[in-house]
């Protein structure tokens, strides 16, 4: 498993309940949700190496 590093992320208080909603929706902590949506984003826009194919 990669290491993780940790950050101070400002948010909007909106924006926080939104996610807040989305991961308990999810089953997911909000730090998994934005670990996820993160992931997802760069993965999307072709940012982040694949782990099936480390070429992509």
């Amino acid at each position: 498993m990669a290491e993780k590093k940790s950050f101070a992320l400002r948010i909007d208080a909106d924006m926080m309940k939104a996610i807040e909603k989305w991961a308990a929706d999810e089953f997911r902590s909000v730090n998994g949700q934005i670990e996820w949506m993160l992931n997802k984003s760069l993965k999307d826009a072709k940012r982040l190496k694949s782990k099936d194919n480390p070429t992509k």
